[in-house]
């Protein structure tokens, strides 16, 4: 049975954990090979080797999204490896919760902490985008897209602001550069719900009871669903799908 990503080169920041790991694993059982990244060279050593034991082919490769050269680098080792880049996933990011602002309000959010967020979240999304568009636009097949908003990417949520602010700019870059770029170059935004991760534990630990009765599903996403949408949007199924905010959130939104 063909899997979505058959011979696909696909290439995944934020891969040493949650949804990134998820992502890497689900794209390696459905025939992709793989480029992944992340700061932390043990985090995604790991993930490597998880792919690597169940027969994935796998580049690991150690990048700080701050750096143009590490994302340069990035899109390299799949066109050295392997000729071309097919798909990229720009699932790397940071919470207001891991620099120190969970739970403040707007005016009380740290200068500091803001410029931290917004050049990881927003800035390094767009230059992985630059990098992978010049390189799908410079080979003839193409490719897809994906980089990871949020549910606070495409509505308010209180005490998020500067975690707001770089989803809502991933959601304005995905629509414009799918325009931009149409019909040889597909580009979409993951709007993860709450996700069982890491990265939540600050919130939750802060209104965990209160987030679980907002969700019609009752429960946290696991990171496989995720991935599992990612895959979707990546492959040649959702081929005429481009320019969407893809929410994943358990009915939160419907209402």
């Amino acid at each position: 049975m063909t899997g979505l990503l058959d011979g696909k080169v696909a290439l995944i920041t934020g891969a040493a954990g949650g949804i990134g790991r998820a992502s890497a694993q689900l794209f390696a059982e459905e025939g992709a090979r793989l480029v992944i990244s992340d700061i932390g060279a043990e985090g995604v050593e790991e993930t490597a080797a998880l792919v690597r034991d169940a027969g994935g082919e796998v580049v690991p490769v150690v990048a700080d999204l701050g750096s143009r050269d590490d994302i340069r680098a990035m899109v390299a080792a799949a066109v050295d490896t392997w000729g071309r880049l097919d798909c990229a996933f720009n699932n790397a990011g940071i919470t207001g919760g891991q620099i120190g602002q969970g739970g403040r309000l707007t005016a009380e959010w740290d200068e500091d902490a803001f410029d931290r967020i917004i050049d990881i979240n927003l800035k390094g999304t767009w230059l992985c985008m630059v990098a992978e568009l010049n390189q799908m636009m410079a080979q003839e097949a193409g490719g897809a897209i994906l980089s990871t908003a949020s549910l606070a990417g495409i509505q308010g949520f209180p005490t998020t602001t500067g975690y707001s602010a770089s989803k809502h700019a991933i959601v304005g870059m995905t629509k414009t550069a799918a325009m931009e770029y149409a019909p040889k170059v597909r580009v979409n935004a993951l709007c993860p719900g709450y996700v069982d991760t890491p990265m939540l534990t600050d919130t939750m630990s802060r209104r965990g009871e209160l987030i679980l009765g907002q969700i019609p599903f009752g429960r946290l996403a696991d990171p496989r669903e995720m991935a599992q949408m990612a895959a979707w949007a990546l492959s040649d199924r959702a081929s005429y799908v481009s320019g969407q905010c893809l929410a994943v959130d358990g009915a939160f939104t419907a209402g």
